[in-house]
């Protein structure tokens, strides 16, 4: 599968995918599907975590937000 364009378009697959995501996670994936605002690295980073866990493709290069 090809790298997500997005952070948006990761977070709504992350969402949508059924994993068991925590309450945590799914208010952040929630924030970053709707708000517009870049990502800090931080955030990059667990965004990262979070689609490699769920064996999702990662972000495409240049996708900070």
């Amino acid at each position: 599968m090809a790298p997500y364009p997005t952070p948006r378009d990761a977070a709504l697959a992350l969402l949508n995918g059924g994993t068991g995501l925590s309450r945590k996670a799914g208010s952040f994936l929630g924030q970053t599907a709707v708000d517009p605002a870049p990502l800090s690295v931080a955030q990059l980073g667990w965004l990262a975590a979070l689609l490699e866990r769920a064996s999702l493709p990662p972000l495409a290069d240049g996708a900070g937000g």
